[in-house]
């Protein structure tokens, strides 16, 4: 039941509630704008012991409660708390990806073009955000090509004698050397602005004037160069979608229902253009529509993302008017938030409520897709059980030097990152895969029984020996019974792929492009990426711990200087003495020293 003891010190003020177990694990964050009345409506609550408020609230064993002087700051620390916490009954917008967006340094001297993971208050000009990193690299890619500015690193131009490769290549306009005509620079950032606000037509009319222009003065080489900035912009334009008659730049929510699960759609429109959409599907969400929607709005604008001028919204949510106040705050002017009932605006929630229901298709799809993949799985490799969750590990050494193993886990076809894992070897010397191995394996399987996450099949990269070592370990843990057991191993060119079963005397055959055998596969090579990845980290950690910090005068500041003035190694070891001195930190007689020392004839 829900301890009533909470209200005595619950006051009649505005702030955040949190409701925790009897572990003190956060089970629900939420606010109010009088704490005592809602905490009270909890107290007094009943429904049928099914309903997800009443089990959520047997499982309370104390509320903790944060006083906060206005509504809107109860909303800001409410949105902090739950990205801080977790709990499991709130809404949480769980996104992997970080959209990057296009920065333009307009208040540099010299301004600069390039991607950002986050905005940041530094008075650039930022587009996006960019849903489709390829689409994003593919401007970066047009701008480049059609107006040239510097890409060298640090807000401060610094002299060269020499221009940089760019320069000689035609992709800079060389102001470190001096050779750079001012306005022509700042003519091609304002070029580039335009085109990132989506203002292609307007930019195409100015060129043509201006190859007229030159064409005119018989500049000819300068028409040609504006004629193919005209015409790799005409092939852009053809690309893209018009969305709405006006220029504004909107968010457009779409919301979708299914039984007990949500999907939220946004559909992102940067100057009457849709730029991307992104999607979230939200299993189980606690509250009504108007609460789901309220608190999807309140984690989806954090400090980090842009905010349109305009949202459209399917519904108006629940503490609309306390949102539009923060939004308004954080974007230092006024935010539209309107739910449209007529006209184009309509039209374009329409849009994003069918792309919201369009994500229970694509999961029923899913589903129906593994059904049958996990039916001929389990046909096909004569399992016990359904391979729902299929973990494998691998190990990856060169001659058991940074040796590391690496477990990945597959759930339903979907490769679960949440639970991929990393081991370092502790107790094995000198190259012994076998032991390795061993180590790796008890230490997983271990804590899986400790936590019941033992995985339906267990795949291990090898033949026999690499099996038979994976059993002995389940084995010891007497768990061989309860999982399923399979290697998988490439043998000589032209035999493909052999599959080994416990107590099974020949390794079993699949065609090359059978299903069960290309997605057994998938899992073998993604536990191999995963492991050498990490282990070229190790590696490379050891290589520039050995290079670098053996140099007298080199410690921690200065090598993380070198290396993001130079970018590697290998550019360090190339570098004149000039051009170590262009390096914070490093002046004439360490430029000299670390030269002498990668270079001592």
């Amino acid at each position: 039941m829900f301890p009533e003891n909470s209200l005595t010190s619950a006051p009649h003020s505005p702030g955040v509630y949190l409701m925790l177990d009897k572990k003190s694990a956060v089970l629900y964050v939420g606010k109010a704008k009088d704490l005592f009345k809602r905490l009270s409506s909890y107290a007094h609550f009943s429904a049928a012991e099914h309903n997800k408020t009443a089990v959520m609230l047997s499982k309370v064993g104390k509320v903790d409660t944060i006083i906060t002087g206005t509504e809107k700051e109860a909303l800001i620390l409410e949105a902090s708390l739950i990205k801080k916490h977790k709990p499991k009954y709130n809404i949480l917008l769980r996104d992997d990806k970080n959209y990057p967006y296009i920065r333009v340094t307009v208040q540099e001297e010299w301004p600069r073009v390039m991607m950002a993971r986050r905005k940041k208050k530094d008075k650039a000009r930022y587009f996006g955000p960019y849903s489709s990193s390829s689409s994003m690299w593919s401007t970066l890619k047009l701008i480049s090509a059609l107006f040239p500015l510097r890409n060298c690193k640090g807000s401060r131009l610094k002299k060269r004698n020499r221009p940089c490769l760019n320069r000689q290549i035609g992709k800079c306009l060389a102001p470190c050397t001096g050779e750079a005509d001012p306005l022509l620079y700042r003519e091609h950032v304002d070029n580039i602005i335009m085109l990132l606000e989506g203002k292609n037509r307007a930019l195409t009319g100015q060129l043509k004037k201006k190859m007229q222009a030159a064409s005119n003065s018989l500049e000819f080489e300068k028409a040609a160069t504006i004629r193919d900035q005209i015409a790799a912009l005409s092939r852009t334009l053809e690309k893209q979608v018009i969305s709405a008659s006006h220029t504004k730049d909107q968010d457009v929510f779409g919301f979708g229902r299914q039984d007990a699960s949500v999907t939220i759609s946004i559909l992102f429109i940067r100057s009457g253009l849709i730029n991307g959409s992104r999607t979230f599907f939200l299993a189980d969400p606690f509250g009504d529509d108007t609460s789901i929607l309220s608190q999807v709005l309140s984690q989806f604008y954090d400090s980090s993302t842009l905010i349109p001028q305009e949202i459209l919204l399917p519904f108006l949510p629940s503490d609309i008017e306390i949102i539009q106040e923060h939004l308004n705050d954080s974007a230092d002017r006024k935010i539209t938030m309107r739910a449209p009932q007529r006209g184009d605006n309509l039209q374009l929630v329409a849009m994003a409520n069918t792309n919201a229901l369009q994500v229970f298709k694509e999961k029923e799809k899913k589903a129906k897709s593994w059904q049958s993949l996990s039916q001929a799985m389990q046909k096909r490799l004569h399992l016990q059980r359904a391979p729902d969750k299929i973990e494998c590990l691998d190990i990856s050494n060169i001659s058991g030097k940074q040796a590391v193993g690496s477990l990945v886990c597959f759930d339903r076809g979907e490769a679960d990152k949440n639970n991929f894992r990393h081991f370092k070897i502790r107790t094995v010397e000198g190259p012994d895969d076998y032991a390795m191995m061993r180590e790796v394996l008890y230490r997983r399987l271990r804590r899986a029984i400790d936590e019941d996450t033992l995985p339906d099949l267990f795949i291990v990269d090898g033949g026999r020996g690499q099996l038979g070592m994976a059993l002995s370990v389940a084995d010891e843990l007497s768990i061989t019974e309860r999982l399923d057991w399979i290697g998988i191993a490439k043998e000589k060119k032209g035999e493909g792929e052999k599959l080994y079963k416990p107590g099974r005397k020949n390794p079993i055959l699949l065609q090359p492009h059978n299903p069960v055998l290309l997605y057994l596969m998938r899992i073998r090579d993604e536990s191999h990426r995963f492991g050498v990845t990490f282990h070229r980290k190790l590696r490379n950690k050891a290589t520039l711990f050995s290079e670098l910090d053996t140099i007298p005068g080199i410690g921690r500041e200065k090598k993380r200087n070198l290396l993001k003035y130079l970018g590697s190694l290998k550019r360090i070891k190339q570098a004149t003495e000039e051009e170590l001195q262009e390096v914070r930190g490093i002046g004439n007689e360490l430029a000299k020293q670390i030269n002498a020392h990668f270079h001592p004839d």
